[in-house]
């Protein structure tokens, strides 16, 4: 017999708050969201919904593109 660990229904953070936007200047909210190595993880890994993944990852891009945040991790 295999058992399944209990796992708890991941949620979207960003909905729970009612956050109109992710800004793209808000560096220590988008740091949670990059692996060690610098890249964006998944949806179904931090419980975003489709819609504030979107908005997540266009908020990381537009930080990377104007130096606010490193491309990748040394």
């Amino acid at each position: 017999m295999q058992y399944r660990k209990f796992q708890r229904k991941r949620y979207c953070k960003f909905c729970a708050d009612k956050t109109s936007f992710i800004d793209y200047k808000d560096i220590k909210v988008l740091r949670s969201y990059l692996t060690e190595r610098g890249k964006i993880v998944a949806g179904r890994m931090n419980g975003n919904c489709a819609k504030h993944q979107r908005e997540l990852t266009q908020a990381i891009k537009r930080a990377r593109n104007i130096a606010l945040m490193p491309y990748v991790e040394k």
